[in-house]
């Protein structure tokens, strides 16, 4: 069986349009967020009691998922069935049910990205445990513009909710770059047990810059077709069947942003000096020098 791609990246790096874009490949199927190494048993995304804190909009995806892929369209209807699918292999484990999820779609390639697998060693190693043979893409976006992002999520609510605060002398502050530093350094962490050919950097804004040119060289460390077609058919991730707002009873399974606007359209991110005060510090604090070194390691510039 074809092997899957697994996105490592935190939220708001590109992860929903390259997964939306890379799926869009002829010989490749893009999923939404199916989060489904972050629990042990199926049944943990609706007990409440995953480590992943699961609420109904982290099961939006893997209910589209199954929605589409064993009925063929997302209605409220098939979302039902997509329930009692899940219900019925409620003590599965997460990578049961994955496997299952690839078999049916094969011989397409499963292109997942749950920025939620990220957020915790023990999710990546459930991934490498039951994939150790799947290639594995870190996909990064720079520090500020990662941070800035995700600071206009509920409000810093995001950032806050994986405990990414800066404890200075006399106060506790919210600051998204001690989230990029760690979780990156988890994804790392375990991208050093996996073989040089089965992983791959890519910065986001390359793509965003020169889509056919970073989508060519991803295909062929994949294995896939690099013609034109295969390229343009990339270009175009709002026709996939998860680039839009879902029905009623599962509307999400995407970064909303994503969901409004899945049109992709090339440009040169500006990136800023790593050394430039923060937007959203009002003491005037640059990125830490960890994370200096860590950005300039993945090729971002001072």
């Amino acid at each position: 069986m074809t092997q899957p791609l697994f996105i490592l990246a935190l939220p708001r790096s590109y992860t929903s349009l390259i997964a939306g874009m890379l799926g869009q490949h002829p010989q490749a199927f893009g999923l939404p967020e199916l989060n489904l190494f972050t629990v042990d048993r199926l049944m943990e995304m609706w007990d409440g009691k995953s480590d992943a804190g699961f609420g109904k909009f982290q099961r939006h995806g893997i209910l589209r998922a199954v929605a589409e892929i064993y009925a063929g369209e997302q209605t409220s209807n098939t979302v039902e069935m997509a329930n009692h699918w899940l219900a019925a292999r409620q003590s599965r484990s997460g990578s049961e049910v994955f496997q299952e999820i690839c078999q049916a779609i094969a011989p397409l390639m499963a292109i997942e990205k749950s920025p939620a697998h990220v957020t915790s060693a023990i999710y990546l190693e459930r991934i490498y445990a039951a994939y150790p043979d799947a290639f594995y893409m870190h996909l990064t976006r720079h520090p500020t513009n990662q941070g800035n992002s995700v600071m206009k999520m509920q409000e810093g609510g995001y950032a806050l909710s994986v405990n990414s605060i800066d404890y200075t002398e006399n106060q506790a502050i919210i600051d998204p770059q001690l989230a990029w530093h760690d979780t990156n350094l988890n994804i790392m962490e375990l991208l050093e047990k996996v073989p040089e050919r089965q992983k791959l950097h890519v910065r986001g804004e390359d793509v965003m810059s020169d889509p056919l040119g970073s989508l060519a060289d991803i295909c062929r460390w994949l294995g896939l077709r690099d013609d034109i077609e295969a390229l343009e058919d990339m270009l175009h991730p709002e026709q996939s069947s998860f680039a839009r707002v879902g029905p009623i009873n599962a509307l999400f399974g995407n970064d909303p942003n994503f969901l409004r606007d899945p049109v992709f359209q090339p440009h040169l991110p500006k990136q800023p000096p790593l050394r430039a005060p923060l937007p959203w510090r009002i003491d005037g604090a640059c990125l830490k020098a960890e994370v200096q070194k860590m950005a300039l390691e993945f090729g971002y510039q001072h």
